[in-house]
Parts: C-alpha cells; structure tokens; sequence
C-alpha cells in the first residue's frame, strides 16, 4: 500500500460551539447597552443645548486653540526627535560618563510628571529673572509659549530616546556584521542599515508618543497659554455652561483618532514587504 493510500483522509472543519449566554457576557452587555445609551442621551442633550451665538462667538476660538496645539506639539516633537538622536547614542555609549549623564536626563524626565517640569521650567526661571537677563535668556523664558515648548521638547526627547535606543538595539548583530564585510563605515552602517531597520520597529511607539503628548498638552492652559483647552476655559469662564469641555473632548477624539488612522496607514505602507 502506497503511502497516499495510508493518509488520513480529509476531515470536516469541527462544529462550532453555540452562543451560551454567560454571567460574564451578561455584564458585558449590559454595561456596553448602558454607554451606548449614556452616549444617545449626552447627543440628545447637545443637540437641544445647541446655541448658534455660542458656537458663532467661541468657535472661532476653538479652532484658534486647537492650531495652538497642534503647533506646540509638532514643534515640541519634531525638536525632541533630534535631540533623541545623541541621548539614544549616549546611552548606548561605551563611556560611562556619557552614559551615565544620558542615563540621568531619560531617568528624570520620564520619572516625574510632565506638570511638574512645566512648572519648574516657567515658574522656577522666573526666579532668576536678573541671571537670565545678564545672559540674555530672559526674552525667552519670560513668554509662557517658549516655555511649554521647552518643557515638552525636553520631555518628549526623552521618551523617544528610549524608543530609539530599543528600536537600534533590536537589530541583530549580523547586520552591523554584514555592514562591515561589504566594507562599509560605521556611519553608513548606522545610516543605510541600522536606522531604516530600527524605524520601523520604532514606528508603532512614536505614534502611540505623539498621542500622549497631544492629551498631555492640555496642561499648558494652566501656564496662560491659549490652546485648545486654554480656549475652552476661557469659554466655560464666561457662559458657564459645561457642554464647552464636551466639545474640547470631542476634537481631542477626531484628532487623537485621525493620527491613529493615519499612523496606521503609514505603518501598513512602511511594513508591506514583511507581509507574507
């Protein structure tokens, strides 16, 4: 008997087990019956709260406050990626000092809050107004807005350190070799084989650090800088009426879900080739 003749012959797909309504699957429902409902009502309540003098009046406002952000975070972003770049490398770096010192930045910046190194960097210079004015730093740090900058630069810097150093380091080895053998210099090596391999592991990490830099950067209203919630307090403070925080809440989603989506086409474009 020839070893076809001995296969086991093909077997139908098992049945699937019925639906069973389990005490876990009860609360689940109901619990998602009650948000679902929740968000009927809350649609309902601001579709009767509706004012058209409002919305003509703080709209504009809004829109104001929601490039404030976009422009803090982007800048703040975009700064702390270059700064990220030697903090990365030091960490990395066969000098302890070097090491040591990249080491502290990432340890202090990301293991206290980000409130916290705001109001350190606006309120703890203005403390030394008279030493920064001999240097001539005070133009600067006097403007809330190039504080909150400063702030979210150098906490953002050391976030995506960290992602950097793990994304290079999760290159094998047999790259850096293989870069060698075909003769080329360290920096091409970092630059052509490296870099491109660890952005792509990296890729996921930095939108998740621009989503939570976008939510963070709603602490900046408490420093007078007129963002998108620097907008929506100064409306709640002259209507008093709550459903300008709802709205707030609403662009914070559209934004934090448009760059989720958008993120997400980029990865899938990115990453097509280790598609199987």
């Amino acid at each position: 008997m020839s070893a076809v003749e001995t296969l086991i012959a093909p077997q139908p797909a098992p049945p699937r087990e019925p639906f069973r309504w389990t005490p876990l699957r009860i609360l689940g429902a109901t619990l998602l019956s009650l948000w679902v409902l929740a968000g009927i009502a809350l649609a309902l309540w601001l579709v009767d709260a509706w004012d058209i003098e409002k919305v003509t009046t703080y709209g504009p406002k809004f829109l104001s406050g929601l490039g404030t952000t976009l422009t803090l975070v982007g800048i703040s972003i975009t700064l702390g990626a270059f700064l990220s770049v030697p903090i990365a490398l030091g960490r990395m770096s066969s000098n302890r000092v070097l090491s040591w010192i990249s080491y502290g930045y990432v340890y202090f910046f990301r293991g206290t809050p980000l409130i916290a190194q705001l109001f350190l960097i606006y309120y703890g210079f203005g403390t030394f107004r008279d030493q920064l004015e001999a240097v001539g730093l005070w133009v600067f740090f006097r403007d809330a807005w190039n504080c909150a900058l400063f702030a979210f630069t150098l906490n953002t810097a050391a976030y995506q350190a960290e992602i950097l150093r793990g994304a290079i380091e999760s290159v094998t080895r047999g790259q850096h070799e293989g870069a060698a053998a075909l003769g080329l210099t360290p920096f091409q090596t970092f630059h052509r084989i490296i870099l491109p391999q660890a952005m792509i592991v990296a890729l996921r990490p930095y939108g998740n650090e621009i989503i939570l830099m976008i939510k963070g950067s709603a602490i900046v209203a408490i420093v007078t800088v007129f963002d998108l919630m620097g907008e929506t307090r100064r409306a709640y403070s002259r209507t008093f009426d709550f459903q300008t925080y709802i709205w707030a809440a609403v662009f914070y989603l559209v934004i934090v879900e448009t760059l989720r989506n958008i993120w997400e086409k980029l990865e899938q474009r990115l990453t097509r080739h280790l598609k199987r």
